[in-house]
């Protein structure tokens, strides 16, 4: 036994971290701004909703870096474009109503390294869903295409956090 711990204390650590503890961003960013997400889609304010959401998320999961609203002041640059935004019913009940919808939102989103002027991440088709379901009672009726769109960029923001934290 003795000699197993020895042997495994001198091979030293395996390689192993904790999520979203590692950084694979260049060590020169200490500032991150990101700016308010373009919205070439027919709904209206889901553009804040993804922007405030990877703000969020950023100022959540990291004390590394120092969120900036200001490009100008920042070492890197989050910018995405909601690039479509649709939904449809995917649930009929017995009366041929809709009781289910999914919301599909496609975003691009780039980060660039404003010091070195170098795209570091670029992807113009991510594409994220949801669902939601209608109330039986319409005396009872609460929009819930709203809490789901919220849902899915707060979704959003996690991948694109997760990413850059852990596999640009």
């Amino acid at each position: 036994m003795k000699t197993l711990l020895s042997l495994l204390l001198l091979l030293g650590p395996c390689g192993y971290s904790l999520a979203g503890k590692g950084s694979s961003l260049p060590a020169h960013v200490k500032t991150i701004a990101v700016q308010t997400f373009r919205n070439d889609s027919v709904r209206y304010k889901v553009d804040q909703r993804f922007t405030a959401a990877v703000t969020g998320e950023l100022l959540r999961r990291s004390s590394r870096f120092r969120v900036v609203s200001d490009p100008a002041d920042a070492d890197a640059v989050i910018s995405g474009n909601i690039r479509n935004f649709a939904f449809r019913s995917i649930l009929l009940d017995n009366n041929n109503r809709t009781r289910v919808f999914e919301v599909t939102i496609t975003v691009g989103v780039v980060i660039r390294d404003q010091v070195q002027n170098k795209v570091l991440f670029d992807n113009q088709r991510l594409i994220f869903r949801g669902e939601y379901e209608l109330a039986d009672d319409p005396r009872s009726f609460f929009n819930e295409d709203d809490p789901a769109i919220d849902r899915i960029a707060k979704d959003f923001a996690r991948s694109i956090v997760s990413t850059m934290m852990e596999g640009l």
